[in-house]
């Protein structure tokens, strides 16, 4: 079958290297001028199965009034004249319940845990490098009461049989030595081993190299106006260059999906949820991080990609905005600068700022549609570069007509449509 993918982040690249192995021909249309220029360019660089969980969770509302009361908030809400964003607002509220927070962490961990092993096939088999590095993630905890709270969440770990390990101040030290040189207090901290690294931008244009070699097309500066369809089918993609056929059609457009299939009377329930990041050189390497610090107050990540750092944080509910916000900025700098106050360079750190496409529930949206020969993949959040691999088989495989790696309940849109 000939297959059109709208999309070329590092889920539509992942879904086109999978379809691709399968023998499908593979056209990805984007309007960058290259692969992963978009919310793939400079995430916080986690591969973090053990950290898939939903925002949507029991105490949340409260925590989100705090966060917004805090000068370095982890949470922005603009007051935009957007009815969408109430909308999605008061679902992932509905979604605050001990039972939806264990039912869509559950997806959630399905997903990424499946997600990471199809990730390490790929690299064992393609033998791809993009500054990865197998050091598992560090959730470090400031306040005694911060490291109570992860009680609720280990329970699940346990039902999904995720590794994890309680770590007192001495252990948090022991996986991050330049911690000893951090300001301010250390409590503790949950340490998931399972958990990876890696630059998504490198990985993401490597794996379109890949499919390249597959046979797979991929043509840039290309801006998507419709899909036309007749009927329960889409007959093509109308683009700035005309019409594009194929036999099956694969959304994968991040926090722009929605607008796209709106006209179909598909509604996605599906946000952009605004994060920033800073990137910068390794300054000693001995007082940089070894692989990813979660900072629980901040709800900021700090990574090692080779001899860079990459900062990244922040939910900001702003729309479509782009702005580089300097109070953003601010809030990294002052995480960096109390866990690894010597360990880069901020004078020369590059700011960054993309939309991370959320569900209200918090897991994306993978799997088919009502049209017969149309696909989903996106609302991946923050776990995108998480989850990609993962959705972009469990794509491959259900197009194919091939029994998934993992069951697919509760990952296509109809989860939404069946309330």
């Amino acid at each position: 079958m000939r297959i059109i993918i709208l999309g070329g982040g590092v889920v539509g690249v992942a879904t086109a290297y999978y379809l691709a192995k399968a023998g499908h021909e593979v056209d990805v249309l984007d309007r960058q001028p290259a692969a992963g220029m978009e919310t793939s360019f400079a995430n916080a660089g986690q591969v973090s199965p053990g950290y898939s969980a939903p925002w949507a969770a029991p105490g949340i509302p409260v925590k989100a009034l705090k966060w917004l009361l805090m000068r370095h908030r982890p949470l922005v809400v603009w007051p935009l004249p957007d009815p969408r964003l109430y909308v999605w607002i008061a679902r992932m509220l509905a979604n605050c319940t001990e039972e939806a927070y264990a039912r869509n962490k559950g997806r959630m961990l399905r997903l990424a845990e499946y997600s990471r092993d199809m990730l390490r096939a790929l690299r064992q088999e393609t033998g791809i490098a993009y500054d990865h590095r197998e050091r598992g993630t560090l959730q470090l905890f400031r306040t005694q009461a911060q490291l109570d709270h992860t009680v609720e969440d280990t329970h699940v770990l346990d039902q999904y049989g995720v590794a994890y390990e309680r770590l007192d101040r001495a252990g948090c030290l022991a996986a991050e030595p330049a911690l000893a040189r951090a300001r301010g207090a250390i409590v503790g901290g949950l340490r998931l081993p399972g958990d990876e690294t890696g630059d998504a931008h490198i990985f993401t244009q490597k794996l379109a190299a890949i499919c390249e070699g597959l046979g797979v097309t991929f043509r840039y500066g290309v801006t998507i106006a419709r899909l036309e369809n007749e009927g329960d089918r889409i007959t093509g993609v109308r683009t700035a260059h005309g019409l594009v056929r194929g036999d099956v059609y694969v959304a994968a457009l991040g926090s722009y999906t929605p607008a796209l299939l709106r006209p179909l009377g598909l509604n996605l329930p599906v946000y952009p949820v605004k994060g920033y990041s800073l990137t910068l050189p390794v300054k000693e390497s001995a007082a940089a991080p070894v692989s990813t610090v979660m900072d629980e107050t901040y709800k900021v990540a700090i990574t090692r990609l080779g001899e860079r750092i990459r900062v990244g944080g922040t939910a900001e509910l702003a729309g479509f905005s782009l702005t580089l916000r300097q109070p953003r900025r601010a809030t990294l700098e002052r995480s960096l600068c109390d866990l690894f106050p010597e360990g880069g360079d901020l004078g020369h750190a590059t700011f960054w700022t993309g939309l991370r496409p959320m569900t209200p529930d918090g897991t994306p949206i993978a799997g088919a549609t009502r049209f017969a020969n149309l696909y989903v993949n996106t609302g991946h959040g923050t776990l995108g570069w998480t989850m990609a691999c993962g959705s972009g088989r469990l794509l491959a495989d259900l197009i194919s007509g091939r029994a998934p790696g993992i069951d697919p309940e509760g990952l296509a849109l109809d989860r939404y449509t069946e309330r």
